[in-house]
């Protein structure tokens, strides 16, 4: 089993390609530099481009909980704010297959 994030946001139109470029970074980084991280996708909606979903898989939610300490993850946590994108929601789940 795995620990899974999925995470929604809404960025601004202006802002979309720095914000997709930022969470591309926080992904590439968290499956590289963190040994807990098995999986982070980045996707946009087909209808409706700004939506951004991040999907993540974690060993557990103390690998998911490291995550957000890790200097990669700064960078995005403050884009939230500096570029106005809101939250629409994180879910968290166990993953029962594979």
């Amino acid at each position: 089993m795995a620990f899974v994030v999925i995470a929604e946001f809404e960025t601004p139109a202006q802002h979309r390609e720095e914000f997709l470029d930022i969470c591309r970074y926080d992904g590439k980084h968290s499956v590289a530099d963190e040994p807990g991280c098995r999986q982070f996708d980045v996707s946009t909606g087909e209808e409706s481009p700004n939506h951004i979903v991040l999907y993540e898989v974690y060993d557990d939610r103390a690998a998911f909980e490291t995550h957000l300490t890790m200097p990669h993850f700064a960078p995005f946590a403050d884009a939230l704010e500096r570029l106005n994108v809101q939250r629409i929601g994180v879910r968290f789940f166990t993953r029962q297959h594979p």
